[in-house]
């Protein structure tokens, strides 16, 4: 079963605490070339109610991806959330896509090693 793909029928009364972990092949399944490690935690904690699912997600964790400036790989850390509730279509809840985007969108705009550890050969290149 998917990471992030939860079995209604499974939730119970009460709030139910799941972790799952964002790892490279999880972005892959999105057709994401970009990243090219993941270790990202996420927590989610699920309510069960009347024909809803209430899901609170605390995401936290580090990406690699190119940096801007010389290609090399960059570790990123990234931290990110969100409640909602949902309606789930079925007996299962797909929080997939969820996840992915506040992932995503939890990267910075710009994608550069510290100041003075970018590849050096590369970034001969920038100054001329």
């Amino acid at each position: 079963m998917q990471p992030f793909v939860v079995n209604i029928n499974s939730l119970g009364t009460g709030v139910k605490t799941l972790n799952a972990v964002a790892d490279r092949q999880f972005f892959d399944s999105f057709g994401n070339t970009e990243i090219l490690d993941a270790c990202v935690n996420v927590d989610m904690s699920l309510r069960s109610r009347a024909g809803s699912v209430d899901v609170s997600c605390k995401i936290k964790g580090r990406l690699t991806v190119p940096c801007d400036l010389c290609l090399e790989p960059v570790s990123l850390e990234v931290e990110s959330g969100f409640e909602d509730s949902y309606i789930p279509e079925g007996v299962e809840l797909d929080l997939s896509q969820d996840v992915y985007d506040y992932i995503v969108t939890a990267l910075p705009l710009r994608r550069v090693h510290p100041q003075g550890e970018c590849d050096a050969e590369t970034t001969k290149y920038l100054s001329k």
